[in-house]
């Protein structure tokens, strides 16, 4: 019998392990070491021999067991055969196989299959989880898949297969050794090979050979902490038996606690680990694309994009933030040099989702006003639309997560002047639908004079009549629309701008209430204001109201300073600047906040805003629909001043920090 040194069969070379054998009920034996082989290493190449090479020189006998390195004998418990518990529990490994039989093709396909070994796994998978790890077990075609070949080296010491005793076999055989410990001993095909090749012709296997029965059932215990490493599934883990009894479901993204989870595609245990990332995108049924029933316009499909389903994972309760702002600049050329108190302001904890911007007698250029209020809102909000006339203009900005559920964006002006080609009186009007709500943004800049009430009456017939709006975008209601007033085919109307309407008394009346507290002398002011009493005369604004007014009049300032005007002309303060606002549904939209902006005073006119919750219903797909269109260069252009202001602010710091360090030494 030939000698030769016991080699340790490698991962890549054991890829077969059999079907553990049913449990049979009428004996059982476990096999627990001590705790001398719980804290040794992995047997090496000299302790665990492989089948088919014979023992050398410092190889157990027939009476010792054939696991070196225990301290102690395993014990072998069993409730029917008192006398095997006295005795020692002592495996022989399986005599050589003698090659007799060549390779057949599948055998020689699964040889050049290469998987990772056990140090290559753990490489692979440094930094997973500690209930994380790697099964990988492959069942061996054809031939070698024999239900008592010898399992392969497992990565883990978890990994025992439950096999049950055969009924004869009370004492365990020796030769039932090949189906013992998974991981101590296994089959390894580079050992036949070496063999095959060294004696001259082609290794061949000896299933007659092979084991017939199985050993006893292995208990769970004889792994411990101390060996369950960081990059294995461990069978004992709780991790792992909750794994097993559940399948992993990926939660929704949607806040609407009614709908139900998507299961993931597949499990991801047999190869890194039981615990899996989430997403918060909304998993996406196959049969709700095949359905397409969104193309219809459904307003129940869970496919539509502007259906009841996107809106909840949106707005679950349906209110959209609104800001709208309008501001008379004075044609200066010089803006602000923040704009954050207006757009930002410090009383609203959170930005809002639609920022609506209207100014007359605006800047002259108008591309670096949008660009100033693109740099101070930020990458989070796009410019969905922007339009001019004349000295007016209106800058639509909506979060960019948004822009897929709105319509095309509808624009239409109209000029109040006797001389049309003098475009610094007039309205802009811009429209579109959001979900299943349409909304009409109106800036208008009404005639100026304290005694002309009747012109900006006549200015607001004008622009009701004139805006050709909604163009091709289908009105929501139709049947509530007027063709004679554009602001009933609408759900929502926000109209804002210089409207010119004063303050009656004249200033010396109006200075004498604005000495008094403030708090006490705005509701005197609103009882001389000229919109709020042909408002309740209904002659303008039909249908609109107004937020509170609890700020001072907005109009008329000496530029760069907090005084009414001091000029000779000695105008008198008023309310001039408004945002008044109609819905179609009752108690559909709700003003939050309406104040001015004394801070900003680059204008003889301080900015005034207002903050807004809409209610948004669910639309239809059939729309002309925007499809993600904004303003690109100008969002790039925000960003870079973004970046080149962050870079001076550094800078800045570490010139100042550098300046103290000198100035201590």
């Amino acid at each position: 019998m030939r000698t030769g040194p016991w080699t340790m069969p490698s991962k890549s070379a054991c890829l077969g392990q059999s079907e553990p054998a049913a449990q049979q009920p009428t004996a059982h034996r476990h096999l627990q070491p001590e705790d001398g082989m719980l804290k040794t290493q992995l047997p090496n190449k000299d302790l665990a021999p492989c089948p088919g090479s014979p023992p050398t020189d410092h190889s157990p006998g027939p009476g010792n067991s054939a696991v070196a390195p225990l301290d102690s004998p395993a014990t072998i418990s069993s409730n029917e055969d008192p006398q095997a518990k006295a005795k020692p529990f002592t495996p022989k490994p399986p005599a050589r196989p003698r090659l007799e039989r060549a390779l057949s093709l599948d055998e020689k396909g699964w040889r050049r299959r290469r998987l990772q070994n056990s140090r290559e796994d753990l490489a692979s998978q440094n930094g997973a989880r500690p209930s994380g790890g790697s099964l990988l077990q492959v069942q061996v075609p054809g031939p070698l898949a024999h239900p008592c070949s010898p399992p392969c080296l497992s990565t883990s010491l978890q990994e025992i297969p439950t096999s049950g005793r055969a009924p004869g076999n009370a004492a365990g055989s020796p030769s039932s050794w090949g189906n013992s410990v998974s991981g101590m001993i296994g089959s390894s095909s580079d050992l036949l090979h070496r063999d095959g090749a060294s004696a001259g012709g082609s290794p061949r296997l000896a299933s007659g050979r092979l084991p017939s029965h199985p050993l006893p059932a292995m208990d769970w215990n004889i792994a411990s902490d101390s060996l369950r490493t960081a990059n294995k599934v461990d069978a004992d883990h709780a991790h792992y038996k909750l794994r097993l009894q559940t399948r992993l479901f990926r939660p929704h993204s949607s806040l609407d606690p009614g709908r139900s989870p998507s299961p993931l595609a597949c499990d991801d245990c047999s190869l890194r680990s039981a615990k899996s990332s989430f997403s918060l995108l909304a998993p996406i049924r196959t049969k709700d694309v095949r359905s397409r029933s969104y193309l219809e316009g459904s307003l129940l499909a869970s496919g539509a994009l502007m259906g009841a389903d996107e809106l909840a994972r949106y707005f679950p309760d349906r209110n959209l933030a609104l800001f709208v702002a309008t501001w008379n600049m004075q044609g200066q050329k010089e803006l602000p040099p923040n704009l954050d108190e207006l757009l930002l302001p410090a009383e609203a904890d959170y930005a809002q989702d639609l920022y609506v911007i209207g100014v007359q007698e605006g800047c002259s250029d108008r591309r670096e006003w949008e660009a100033r209020l693109q740099e101070t809102l930020g990458p989070h909000y796009v410019m969905l639309h922007s339009a001019a006339h004349g000295a007016l203009h209106m800058s639509v900005l909506l979060r960019r997560d948004l822009i897929w559920f709105c319509s095309e964006v509808e624009s239409s002006t109209v000029t109040t002047r006797i001389v049309s080609q003098i475009k610094t009186k007039g309205a802009l009007g811009i429209g579109f639908t959001f979900f299943g709500t349409s909304f009409l943004f109106i800036t208008s800049h009404f005639t100026s004079g304290d005694g002309k009430v009747g012109e900006r009456l006549l200015d607001y017939s004008k622009t009701i009549q004139g805006l050709a709006l909604p163009k091709n975008v289908p009105d929501t209601c139709p049947y509530r629309s007027d063709s004679a007033d554009v602001t009933t085919r609408f759900d929502g109307v926000f109209w804002f701008g210089d409207f010119n309407f004063r303050l009656s008394g004249g200033r010396v009346a109006v200075e004498s209430i604005l000495k008094q507290d403030p708090g006490a002398s705005v509701p005197t002011l609103l009882q001389r204001d000229q919109l709020a009493r042909e408002m309740k005369r209904g002659s303008i604004f039909k249908g609109f109201q107004e937020p509170d007014i609890h700020f001072l009049p907005s109009y008329k300032f000496d530029v760069g300073k907090d005084s009414y005007d001091t000029s000779s002309k000695q105008r008198t303060p008023s309310y001039t600047d408004r945002v008044v606002y109609r819905n179609r549904h009752k108690d559909d939209i709700c003003p939050l906040k309406y104040t001015s902006c004394p801070g900003i005073r680059t204008s003889d006119h301080r900015p005034v805003y207002g903050l807004f919750r809409v209610k948004v219903r669910p639309g239809r797909d059939n729309i002309p629909l925007a499809a993600g269109k904004f303003d690109r260069e100008l969002y790039l252009i925000g960003m870079k001043r973004r970046i080149s202001k962050e870079i001076q602010r550094q800078q800045a710091l570490k010139t100042q920090h550098a300046s103290a360090v000198c100035t201590v030494s």
